[in-house]
């Protein structure tokens, strides 16, 4: 157990405490929790590549770390009324199209290689910066709202063209012959 994946853990384990934040209603709390999940997330990394700690478990242990905590705080967020549920239905079934995908091409045996594409990456980029900014508002009474349309339309845009670009992946990987893989 290296110190990236420690750290790692400790933001997984900061999932529960940020969903208690916000469902009760203390926004600011979660905003400044989120930020140092953000932040923990980038020193892992740091000192994953710069002390050469990377690891099987924390390639595995990084990425579900940064899904349980956003799709937490997307749904309880949801849930809560602060945004629109539509957008969780479409930002958590993305994340549920991918992993689906990922199981079936792997129970018809034919593995595909779980990597996030550069659009993928924007979409969750774009996915932090929004919950951020809707924590952030809600937690100090920033009145934001034109802010939060144009970064909403902006997850939506990138979360559908993210769903196309992994349908287009996974349909390419499983109509190539075994050859070509």
């Amino acid at each position: 157990m290296s110190i990236p994946n420690l750290i790692t853990l400790g933001r997984i384990l900061l999932v529960p405490v940020v969903v208690w934040a916000i469902s009760q209603g203390l926004m600011w709390i979660a905003f400044v929790l989120f930020l140092a999940a953000g932040i923990s997330d980038a020193i892992d990394g740091y000192l994953a590549k710069r002390f050469n700690m990377a690891s099987e478990l924390g390639a595995y242990l990084d990425p579900l770390a940064d899904k349980a905590l956003l799709v937490s705080i997307y749904v309880t967020l949801g849930i809560a009324g602060t945004i629109p549920r539509w957008l969780v239905i479409l930002v958590v079934s993305r994340d549920i199209m991918i992993i689906g995908g990922v199981m079936l091409s792997w129970l018809m045996g034919k593995p595909i290689e779980m990597k996030p594409l550069p659009v993928s990456k924007l979409n969750t980029v774009a996915q932090i910066v929004f919950a951020c900014v809707v924590l952030g508002t809600l937690g100090f009474g920033i009145q934001a709202e034109n802010v939060l349309v144009v970064l909403m339309a902006f997850v939506t845009m990138t979360t559908l063209l993210s769903v196309a670009a992994y349908v287009r992946e996974w349909t390419r990987h499983m109509n190539a012959v075994s050859g070509d893989l």
